[in-house]
């Protein structure tokens, strides 16, 4: 199970560093857990309610706290686990489900994920974030997001696991998310290119449908899969400008996608690719 040894492994952005043990005294009830770590998070698609800052009774609180001139997205400026963990320690050490909303960060999904991985690994679980996408967030497509998958050791099988969802959604289990409402990177790019899924129903949230849409989480599950859980800021500089013209390109991704629909299985052709062909991991974007 060389699989699971690295699935409890932390990396660059899941290590809590001085904070593990932090972590590991947060409550062992998943869905206790969940719960606690989204009280303490606001995701940035609340500010695209109208007048949102006006409101004192939503789901995240009175948002008449969120400070003047606070972002809207902090991603960028909280790209690990450890930096989320720690920014919110020091805007209020007190980690609980009644966090003030001026005290709250504000991530994605990424984020969500990238926090509870970093706590299941500190409390020993073989944990794993997956990019992909949900039918649960909105019935009417998929659309892209980042949850978690966690070894049950009971059930000796992987679990997906959702703490952004919490308060926003009555159909899903948060800490066991039917595989029927959610694709992984693989699993996406397959449905799409075998035509199970329309271009049109692949809605990735910068605005990009079909095949960019399908290729971004190709490139972002697979980097999760090897532990480097990159943030949206960047993208591999090889497959800049790449199309659906290519077949030499499009026949690499069909194989490696194929792959990721077993990650288990398939683990060691997996990290060999990962090893030996550099343009998955040379990046462009941001300062890059």
């Amino acid at each position: 199970m060389e699989h699971l040894d690295f699935y409890r492994t932390t990396s660059t952005f899941t290590d809590l560093g001085l904070y593990a043990d932090f972590a590991r005294k947060l409550p062992d009830d998943l869905e206790k857990l969940c719960r606690l770590q989204r009280k303490q998070i606001i995701h940035p698609v609340a500010f695209y309610v109208k007048d949102i800052r006006k409101k004192t009774d939503t789901e995240w609180g009175d948002m008449t706290q969120v400070p003047e001139g606070r972002l809207q997205y902090e991603d960028d400026l909280f790209p690990t686990a450890q930096a989320i963990l720690h920014e919110l320690l020091r805007r209020n050490g007190e980690y609980t489900k009644d966090r003030q909303v001026r005290d709250k960060v504000h991530v994605t999904c990424r984020g969500q994920s990238l926090l509870l991985s970093a706590t299941l690994k500190a409390k020993g679980y073989a944990a794993r974030v997956r990019s992909g996408y949900a039918f649960y967030i909105n019935s009417k497509f998929w659309a892209d997001h980042w949850i978690v998958e966690y070894w049950n050791e009971e059930k000796k099988s992987w679990v997906l696991c959702d703490a952004d969802i919490y308060g926003f959604s009555d159909t899903v289990k948060p800490t066991d998310i039917d595989r029927s409402l959610y694709m992984t990177g693989g699993q996406t790019w397959v449905a799409f290119r075998s035509g199970k899924v329309k271009p049109e129903d692949i809605f990735y949230a910068g605005g990009d449908r079909g095949f960019k849409a399908a290729l971004l989480s190709v490139v972002y599950d697979f980097n999760c899969l090897m532990g480097n859980e990159m943030t949206f800021l960047h993208f591999p500089r090889a497959f800049d400008g790449m199309n659906e013209g290519n077949s030499d390109f499009l026949a690499r991704i069909d194989s490696i996608a194929e792959l990721m629909c077993s990650p288990d299985e398939n683990f060691e052709k997996l990290r060999k690719i990962w090893d030996n062909e550099p343009e998955w991991k040379t990046f462009m974007g941001g300062l890059n």
